[in-house]
């Protein structure tokens, strides 16, 4: 009767013990068995069945041996970083065409291929990403996870709120991993644009931060991290500030951010709820409608609703495509780290 839930948990225990050795050769970059054991803390015996299992899986290479110090010279283990790939995908909206920029990177995160699709605004849709994926694949196939970034609010791998309408409501994360049997992420692009501006920093504590872009042609957004972790909220709407009760319909609010003798106290307005809401110790801005001087400005205008103590440190996010991709090379290379068994269906 019990035999069921012991395989089970002695398999689990298995997959745990091998992503942990995974994750210390990554780390590592290349040691013995006996290195990896005490890394680990796993038995050296241990070490060695996981080693022999990822050398024939092909995960590993295996480079000289070990200087011997008088024994017989141990066997040095390296991760092979391309055993597997990731293509990152960042959708973005513009006002006179769409644009996809991609990227297919190794486990290493090192871009093996990279590039940039563009279209009519009406045609961005579901089949144009699945053609770019099949294609990506076909030439790339071991590729294993799939991330898309996009301007929106998604909730369970469905965008929900987008600036581009072709997209809403299409269930891409799960017709992808249908297709090809291969991890999906779909996420808000400011969320990975604040997530890779934090892993970029190597903050020694958790801290909090926000992200808020001011882009021509669209709407308002924000991505929060509050202690070290991205704030989704319930349905993943979180940093929405396009929603806040501020007074004036959509259109009017549009036209207000892109008129120069507006666009400041609005801005300030949105900037001001998330101070209050969140108190992040840094608050960066971005896009196309901010101009280098607008963040003193945008600055001293939330000084007229927040205390200055209360104030964060302001900033201008100078390169926010490569903070974007960044995160989301970042956090498609994590959804590896749990999938340990992928069903590969087109090998």
């Amino acid at each position: 009767m019990t035999k069921g839930p012991i395989t089970n948990n002695t398999m689990r225990v298995k997959k745990m013990n091998q992503e942990l050795v995974r994750q210390t050769l990554k780390t590592m970059k290349q040691g013995t068995k006996s290195m990896v054991a005490q890394a680990t803390g796993l038995s050296v015996a241990t070490c060695r069945s996981i080693l022999l299992d990822l050398l024939d899986a092909g995960e590993l290479v295996e480079l000289d041996l070990e200087e011997s110090s008088g024994g017989r010279p141990a066997q040095i283990y390296k991760y092979n970083e391309n055993y597997s790939y990731i293509v990152c995908l960042m959708v973005k909206a513009g006002i006179d065409h769409h644009s996809i920029s991609y990227a297919v990177v190794n486990l290493a995160g090192e871009t093996v291929e990279k590039g940039c699709e563009m279209t009519e605004i009406e045609q961005m849709n579901e089949a144009f990403i699945y053609q770019l994926i099949d294609r990506l694949i076909e030439n790339y196939p071991h590729i294993r996870a799939v991330g898309i970034g996009v301007p929106g609010a998604v909730h369970q791998g469905v965008i929900n709120v987008s600036d581009i309408p072709n997209l809403v409501h299409v269930p891409l994360a799960a017709s992808i991993r249908e297709k090809h049997g291969v991890e999906v992420i779909v996420e808000n692009d400011m969320n990975l644009t604040v997530y890779g501006l934090y892993q970029k920093q190597e903050y020694e504590d958790e801290k909090s931060i926000v992200v808020a872009t001011f882009i021509e042609g669209s709407f308002p957004g924000a991505g929060i991290m509050i202690d070290g972790h991205i704030h989704r909220g319930n349905t993943r709407f979180a940093g929405e500030i396009a929603f806040l009760p501020l007074g004036l319909t959509p259109d009017e609010q549009f036209r207000q951010l892109h008129n120069r003798d507006t666009f400041h106290p609005l801005a300030a307005r949105a900037i001001s709820s998330l101070i209050v809401v969140m108190n992040p110790e840094t608050l960066a801005l971005t896009g196309s409608l901010v101009q280098p001087a607008d963040v003193d400005i945008i600055r001293n205008e939330c000084q007229k609703y927040i205390p200055e103590m209360h104030m964060p440190q302001f900033r201008l996010l100078d390169e926010p495509d490569e903070d974007y991709m960044y995160g989301l090379i970042t956090m498609t290379l994590e959804s590896l780290s749990y999938a340990l068994e992928l069903v590969e269906k087109r090998r």
